[in-house]
């Protein structure tokens, strides 16, 4: 069954994956931050897609324009109808990415599976090493509408504004300036430790259960407002390169119903390395 208490019907669980694996209507899709899960066993009939290579320009550094994303989904096997389930490791944090990239594409019909990766293969689900391949669709996406997508300037415009908000969901480290970027992505870090004056301190992870599942829609609530995060506000949440922020996006946005939320995918890796913006830390920073 799909997931209920949520303000709109994105979330999939594992028992209603399980009743889709063979509905030519519905494609899964694995999305890893380690991109060589997929290949050590994925859910029968799903495909794999490459976040370093396949969702994003490395070129502008920039998400995966129209004519790269289209095809991807056209060997995929999807077309305009087809009903996308993604799911991924790391409780489902690159695939709130692709969900949010897809979403900027128009495709109408996109979902996460709760719980992701983790939680499928604790239940001992089936899984198959054998990779999906479908015939090509086609299928060409309409051009991007990116309300859903926060820009540099957007941010600048967001400091000095008291309806709106802004909400860092990485950790509290590198929040507070004691951390630059994780050791294991030193390329995605910037010039400055520290976060954006007047942000909100939520890391994303927060919004998962020990399992993988996302917390309650009330439980959610009472998480993001405790720091000043609530309906009414124009909300931008940030991390390092926009993926962690994907997922805040998806609680606020998708599960919540909030109307007015984007996610600037610049994040730390822009803004840290700025000439002229403002950042604030808490502790001594780290040298670059």
């Amino acid at each position: 069954m799909t997931v209920p208490g949520f303000a709109n019907d994105v979330l999939v669980s594992a028992d209603w994956a399980l009743e889709r694996l063979d509905d030519p209507a519905v494609r899964f899709v694995e999305v890893d931050v380690d991109t060589t899960a997929y290949q050590d066993g994925h859910v029968p009939g799903a495909v794999g897609w490459n976040w370093t290579s396949q969702l994003t320009d490395g070129i502008q550094r920039d998400v995966a324009g129209r004519g790269e994303f289209s095809r991807l989904l056209s060997l995929s096997g999807i077309g305009p109808d087809t009903t996308i389930v993604l799911y991924g490791d790391n409780n489902n944090w690159f695939a709130a990415w692709a969900y949010w990239q897809l979403k900027l594409y128009g495709h109408r019909d996109v979902r996460l599976l709760d719980g992701g990766r983790k939680l499928w293969l604790a239940r001992g689900l089936p899984t198959t090493t054998e990779v999906a391949s479908y015939p090509e669709t086609g299928y060409e996406l309409p051009e991007p509408d990116f309300s859903a997508r926060a820009f540099r300037d957007d941010v600048l415009r967001h400091l000095e504004a008291a309806d709106r908000a802004l909400v860092d969901v990485r950790s509290p480290a590198e929040y507070s300036g004691e951390l630059l970027a994780p050791a294991a992505l030193p390329q995605e870090g910037a010039q400055r430790a520290g976060h954006i004056p007047g942000a909100a301190n939520i890391p994303w992870g927060q919004a998962v259960r020990d399992d993988g599942t996302f917390k309650s829609a009330e439980e959610l609530r009472e998480l993001y407002a405790s720091k000043g995060i609530t309906e009414d506000k124009d909300v931008i949440a940030y991390c390092r390169i926009g993926e962690r922020s994907s997922h805040t996006w998806f609680v606020l946005h998708e599960l919540l119903g909030f109307r007015r939320v984007r996610n600037y995918d610049g994040s730390w890796t822009e803004w840290g390395s700025l000439v002229g913006v403002p950042i604030e830390r808490t502790v001594a920073a780290l040298v670059a």
